[in-house]
């Protein structure tokens, strides 16, 4: 029987802050684009937080040159990791609330783990799959009392889950690249193109609805620019490609079950039952998928 992978201190560190800046996330940006326009929020943080990545990468004397066979390929991989999931999940976040669309965005590893085994041949054991099992009845246990709400919110509901499968589709692509360079240069580069891409949309689409941004938006600008694109896109990059793909997504899955209780303390939403059964269910899809399998005796 194949060892299922252990997690480094460093990995674990990473994973945990990772964790808590992505999980209480959610509800900040839900509080960056209220009143505010979602496409303009989102260049804004991005053109704040790039300078703070590039510093972190002058401090770690990490080169930034990207040999030119390999732009292609670099755009390729911003295209599916980094320009469609932006644009399309911070629109649904404004038309949902914060906890119904942590749960639809972190649908992710569950596309993650079938896309690798359909298309990308991965072989996944019996356990690997029975974590897929587990965290999608997590999911649709967290969408329990939100579907009569989500009905009415169709063009939002199929934002964020066209915003997940690409964004798992762009894990894979990460997971396989054979680019010679470090993951902190090619997290550098795909955020200056998103950030490019993302005030070309704000200039093209959102010019009319342009307001000053009110505190709490500035507040939700700043906390994304300097923890989300200085920090945790980066953070992930690193887990992408350093884990094993279903390691390095379902991983994650706690990130929508913090989102979730954090965004319903903030809107003063109720809790039920199936809240707390995702919760078990998701860490048992991550125990499924991390835990050490115990060796084959000879």
């Amino acid at each position: 029987m194949r060892q299922m992978h252990k997690l480094s201190s460093t990995q674990w560190t990473i994973l945990v802050l990772l964790t808590l800046v992505w999980g209480i996330n959610w509800p900040i940006m839900k509080m960056g684009v209220t009143d505010f326009p979602p496409l303009t929020f989102r260049a804004l943080c991005l053109w704040l937080g790039t300078p703070v990545l590039g510093l972190a990468l002058l401090a770690m004397k990490v080169p930034f040159r990207i040999p030119r066979a390999h732009w292609r390929e670099l755009l390729v991989l911003s295209v599916f990791n980094m320009f469609i999931w932006h644009a399309l999940i911070i629109i649904a976040v404004q038309s949902l609330s914060s906890g119904r669309a942590a749960i639809l965005g972190y649908t992710m590893p569950i596309f993650s783990a079938i896309l690798g085994a359909w298309v990308f041949g991965n072989q996944l054991s019996k356990r690997s799959w029975a974590g897929v099992a587990a965290a999608s009845v997590g999911v649709l246990l967290l969408l329990w009392h939100e579907l009569s709400n989500l009905s009415g919110r169709p063009v939002g509901v199929l934002l964020a889950l066209a915003a997940a499968g690409t964004w798992a589709f762009g894990t894979q692509l990460l997971r396989r690249t054979t680019m010679p360079v470090p993951t902190l240069a090619i997290s550098f580069w795909m955020t200056l193109l998103t950030a490019l891409v993302m005030a070309v949309l704000g200039l093209l689409f959102e010019t009319d609805r342009w307001v000053s941004p009110s505190p709490s938006n500035w507040f939700a600008i700043v906390f994304n620019a300097v923890l989300v694109f200085g920090f945790s896109h980066a953070a992930w990059f690193y887990l992408a490609r350093s884990l094993p793909p279903v390691a390095s997504t379902l991983s994650v899955m706690l990130i929508p079950v913090l989102g979730v209780f954090s965004g319903a303390i903030g809107l003063n939403e109720i809790l039920h039952w199936q809240d707390w059964a995702a919760v078990a269910l998701m860490m048992t899809s991550i125990a499924f998928v991390l835990w050490p399998a115990k060796p084959v005796q000879a």
